[in-house]
């Protein structure tokens, strides 16, 4: 494929945009592994990848700081591998074995990190939102400058619990970004026979929340609009509005034969607006690369992603008694049963 112009040049520097295609790559390569190992049968149920999104959470990463927040939906390997959870508890989740973030028992929809400040993978359609909310509450009360960042689709900008956190986290003046994901699907169905109105990030107005519509196909643009959001978000001005515009080229899961929209519309935004082509033409035409330092760092991210795999393999399962372990009830004490 022959190189495209650059609309601008970069506002980062080359080791920074070195990072980023790194980060965007490292994001492919591991779901269309993760797509593999589903076709293999060693993960079940569900499956979301992220192919197409990455410039999205890469470029709000990379305007993020050390303990600022993250909580998402169920399509969220993209989110952890760019926080920096560690590949190998990624797939092991995956494929329910015990070397899992959640040793095994919640896969990709129940996935967590303290350390990461990652706290899902939400199952729930718009359920994240306001539990990000209740994040930034605690950041506020705490005074420690922290942001969280809430990640929801287009689907889930319908659901009415998302207006009910607009109205909360405006009057608390609360530091979270809400990050609209638009794909311009949802889970099957077009934007614009869902969605009464053609930019979703408007709705925070009548709640006094600003925002703004980005290109989630551009890094660049995204850590740009990000780092505006964060700013504001640290000054105390309360809760931001990002309605990131991007495109997922597979369906809603691995079983979505995706219908809905034609191979011919998916080949076109392949060619002409790939994220990672995008970065690496910057990094070739600026040479701060070259062909061969880009295998390099694509073979690299072969090796981690195939590492991961073999280790979500050799995981063994988890044990029964895992089933006991991380509940957070304390037991009924004898003779204070409750009588049915």
């Amino acid at each position: 494929m022959a190189a495209r112009k650059p609309s601008a040049k970069p506002n980062v520097s080359p080791e920074e945009l070195k990072q980023y295609y790194h980060d965007m790559l490292l994001i492919r390569r591991f779901e269309e592994k993760a797509g593999q190992l589903y076709g293999m049968g060693l993960i079940g149920g569900f499956c979301h990848l992220y192919i197409g999104q990455e410039a999205v959470v890469v470029g709000l990463e990379a305007a993020a700081s050390e303990g600022d927040k993250r909580v998402t939906s169920y399509r969220d390997h993209g989110h952890m591998l760019a926080c920096g959870m560690d590949p190998n508890g990624v797939m092991a989740e995956l494929t329910g074995r015990e070397g899992g973030y959640s040793k095994g028992k919640g896969g990709s929809m129940h996935m967590f990190s303290r350390e990461k400040h990652f706290y899902g993978g939400h199952g729930i359609v718009g359920a994240q939102v306001p539990l990000g909310a209740g994040l930034a509450f605690a950041d506020r009360y705490l005074e420690n400058d922290r942001v969280t960042f809430a990640y929801f689709g287009d689907g889930a900008a319908n659901q009415g619990q998302v207006y009910e956190t607009f109205n909360m986290a405006s009057i608390w003046k609360l530091p979270v970004i809400f990050v609209i994901e638009n794909n311009q699907y949802a889970m099957g169905t077009s934007q614009k026979r869902s969605t009464s109105t053609e930019e979703i990030y408007t709705r925070g107005a009548p709640f006094g929340i600003p925002g703004e519509l980005v290109d989630g196909m551009d890094v660049l643009a995204v850590k740009e609009a990000g780092e505006k959001a964060v700013a504001h978000c640290r000054a105390g001005k309360g809760p931001y509005i990002l309605e990131v515009k991007t495109y997922r080229y597979r369906g809603h899961s691995m079983s979505d034969p995706a219908k809905y929209r034609t191979r011919e519309e998916v080949q076109k935004m392949r060619d002409e607006r790939d994220p990672i082509q995008s970065v690496r033409d910057l990094l070739l035409q600026g040479k701060h690369a070259t062909e061969d330092d880009l295998k390099a760092i694509d073979k690299n991210i072969k090796d981690i992603v195939n590492a991961s795999a073999e280790f979500s393999k050799e995981s063994p399962e988890p044990a029964l008694e895992e089933l006991w372990t991380d509940i957070y009830a304390d037991e009924v004490p004898q003779g204070d049963a409750v009588e049915a």
